[in-house]
């Protein structure tokens, strides 16, 4: 389970008991995002209505105004990767999930996310990937783009990599990773050339991968 899941979950199991009912779940009278009705959701995602009263529980706890902004995104990831810093890829990470651009994540951004990368198909997972990647979202990914990626997800791994990593093998690795996807050496990825090369190289793919087991 993820570093977010576990820790909406811990959390809801930590505070106290509360009804399951609709009406409870969505009493939001006192902050200023309200969400989406949970049938609505429950359509759109691939989580049932109690998992999501159970998600939704702890998003509302961890973030009383019903929306999470990067500092508090931050702080949840530094909790779980306290061996490394997790800043540069949490702030990565939440730019994904801010799929409105507004600077804040509200609910229906995290589950829809969370669906995709939990129980989304292969093709769902690896586009979800390249917009990761994609960092200023232009359609394309760039060699820096991929390497302030990777490298950040080192960073925040900190001394729990086995070997010790050396300083230059995530730009190694970029190096690598990058001339498998950039068939046409026009210098950028296309997310046709990503999710080709990611489908068709189990090495990739694995490595690829790397993120969901930090989400």
């Amino acid at each position: 389970m993820g570093a977010l899941m576990v820790i909406f979950s811990l959390q809801t199991k930590q505070r106290r008991k509360r009804t399951d009912s609709v009406e409870d779940e969505l009493e939001l009278s006192a902050v200023r995002h309200r969400p989406e009705a949970l049938e609505q959701l429950e359509a759109q995602t691939r989580f049932s209505r109690k998992e999501l009263q159970i998600l939704y529980r702890g998003f509302k706890n961890e973030c009383p105004s019903g929306v999470v902004n990067e500092d508090t995104f931050k702080e949840i990831y530094a909790q779980f990767f306290p061996q490394g810093d997790a800043s540069t890829y949490a702030h990565f990470l939440f730019n994904a999930f801010d799929t409105d651009h507004n600077d804040s994540v509200s609910f229906e951004d995290f589950v829809m996310g969370l669906s995709i990368l939990l129980r989304g198909t292969v093709q769902e997972k690896l586009n979800w990937a390249f917009n990761l990647y994609d960092i200023n979202k232009d359609g394309y990914i760039t060699k820096e783009e991929m390497f302030d990626i990777i490298k950040s997800i080192y960073d925040m791994m900190g001394k729990c990599t086995y070997p010790t990593l050396k300083e230059e093998t995530p730009r190694q690795h970029v190096e690598i990773f990058f001339q498998k996807m950039d068939k046409n050496r026009d210098g950028v990825v296309t997310i046709d050339e990503f999710i080709d090369c990611c489908q068709n190289d189990e090495n990739i793919m694995r490595s690829m991968q790397l993120f969901e087991n930090v989400i």
